[in-house]
């Protein structure tokens, strides 16, 4: 069994009505409260309060900023990854977000023309679209959410007002965003930003398909709302939490296959690329030894990945490689349902992935403490795996 989320956006999507639809499902607003603390930022104040919307009860997530709060509506993709990486957020909340901030980045690099580490970002950039995208993960994770979906999101028509000036609705980044996964978008007759760039990105980067409810146990379901009551429709997000069984038969989760085959660069070389692949979010790296023509000896270095990181893990792919080109394909690949947890072994902090009752130990963190100990490695492993039968 894996717990999962499925949205309806079919009255629009927003980040803060994301986070909403969480907290009203049964997400605790002190925990979500006290993972966002592990950002470093004190110039905002998040609240939760009921209200109602066509006759719905629901919630509504405020996020009040300070006054001078001004200088943060402009913040560098470089800047927002590095205070990530630094915070001290799960590991979970922590990738999450980072997948969130880098399809944005993406979508904002193709609009304007620049490289993806010369993105700034102006409306997502300021404190209070930081603490709804982190927020949401936030939620997720006090929800032990492992799987997202999501239906067709309701969008308005016209054009919406923007630091760039007058644009078309719904806005350039939130249709590029909808393209990197094929997100269906219904639209409404509404003149209001009904979809915006950061609830959409956060669906085209966490969530796993798209299209109608899984079959499912529901256990809660939540309503989050936007800031206006529209007459004739609820304007919130809703989300149905339950429980799915995961089995390798059936439709599965769509993942991209890159590669490249290579010839003239070392193992090392190999190696590091293999490690920063991983390091850029794909799901899965190797490599294979094959033999070219002329009887060359090569490796076709593979990785699974979103398609929604089909840019960021292809040019780390040729950056690293020096490959002239990479090839890529849709596949389908049925993740078997898992948890992460942390043990210990004499005093050592070592994270582990649970699958039933498979154990999978992190490489790093045994090896170091095995270092620390002075004990064999494999001793390691065994005693960490035991452990983590064990809770």
């Amino acid at each position: 069994m894996t717990r999962h989320a499925w949205f309806n956006c079919s009255a629009g999507v927003a980040g803060d009505m994301l986070l909403a639809s969480l907290v009203d499902a049964g997400a605790d607003a002190v925990a979500v409260g006290s993972i966002l603390a592990g950002l470093g930022l004190d110039d905002y104040a998040l609240t939760f309060e009921l209200t109602q919307r066509a006759g719905v009860k629901s919630t509504r997530a405020v996020v009040a900023l300070h006054e001078h709060d001004d200088h943060h509506h402009h913040r560098a993709w470089s800047d927002i990854r590095a205070m990530l990486e630094s915070a001290d957020l799960p590991e979970r909340v922590r990738a999450r977000s980072l997948a969130v901030f880098a399809v944005l980045a993406e979508v904002e690099a193709k609009i304007h023309g620049v490289d993806v580490d010369d993105v700034e970002f102006h409306e997502v950039g300021a404190v209070d679209s930081i603490v709804d995208i982190v927020g949401v993960c936030a939620a997720l994770e006090v929800l032990g959410i492992d799987s997202i979906s999501c239906g067709p999101i309701g969008t308005g028509h016209g054009t919406v007002r923007t630091q760039h000036g007058e644009l078309p609705n719904p806005a350039p980044a939130t249709v590029s965003l909808a393209a990197l996964r094929q997100i269906p978008f219904v639209g409404l007759d509404d003149r209001r930003e009904l979809a915006t760039p950061t609830g959409v990105a956060v669906m085209a980067a966490l969530a796993d398909s798209f299209g109608e409810m899984p079959r499912m146990s529901v256990t809660a379901r939540g309503d989050g709302a936007g800031a206006l009551d529209v007459n004739g429709r609820a304007n919130v997000v809703q989300v149905v939490v339950g429980d799915v069984v995961v089995n390798a038969v059936g439709d599965g989760q769509a993942v991209r296959l890159l590669e490249v085959n290579v010839d003239d660069v070392t193992g090392e070389v190999i190696a590091h690329t293999i490690g920063a692949l991983l390091d850029a979010g794909a799901h899965d790296a190797w490599a294979t030894p094959i033999v070219m023509k002329k009887g060359r000896p090569a490796h076709t270095v593979h990785a699974l990945c979103d398609p929604a990181l089909t840019d960021v893990i292809s040019r780390v792919m040729l950056n690293e490689t020096g490959s002239l080109g990479v090839r890529g394909s849709i596949i389908e690949r049925w993740p078997r349902a898992r948890r992460e947890s942390v043990v210990r072994v004499e005093g050592h902090e070592i994270r582990v992935k649970i699958a039933g009752d498979r154990v999978k130990v992190e490489h790093d963190d045994a090896a170091g403490a095995a270092a620390a100990l002075g004990l064999p490695l494999r001793e390691v492993l065994i005693r960490a795996e035991a452990a983590a039968l064990l809770k």
